[in-house]
């Protein structure tokens, strides 16, 4: 089980690292032209930095021993990012809703896995 947790933990890691920096290199009008109105670009910024912090605290605190605590609490909170990403993307696209919600399953089954060892 922890095998499957670290690989876990790096593949979301590593997609909340890639997904917020992303959200910091591509042109604000190019990024927001397919986002609802209501999502304001300080918003995508702020989720942007949950999204980069998120990624650091899924791995860091489990790896070195330090507050591993950190780590279940870090994909709780990406979840709840998840959850709103799920809504939004059901308001636009339900086809798509699939990827967020899965991503969020994922992080649920981290933070489980991890807060029984913690």
């Amino acid at each position: 089980m922890n095998v499957f947790l670290w690989i876990l933990q790096i593949l979301l890691a590593a997609f909340f690292a890639f997904s917020g920096t992303a959200k910091f290199l591509m042109p604000a009008e190019e990024m927001t032209k397919n986002m609802p109105a209501f999502l304001s670009l300080g918003f995508i910024y702020f989720i942007a930095v949950c999204e980069i912090l998120g990624a650091i605290g899924l791995v860091v605190p489990w790896l070195t021993r330090i507050k591993p605590g950190l780590t279940p609490l870090a994909a709780y909170l990406l979840a709840v990012i998840m959850i709103g990403a799920t809504a939004i993307t059901v308001v636009g696209s339900p086809a798509q809703a699939l990827i967020p919600l899965v991503t969020g399953v994922l992080l649920l089954i981290v933070a489980r896995g991890r807060k029984v060892d913690a």
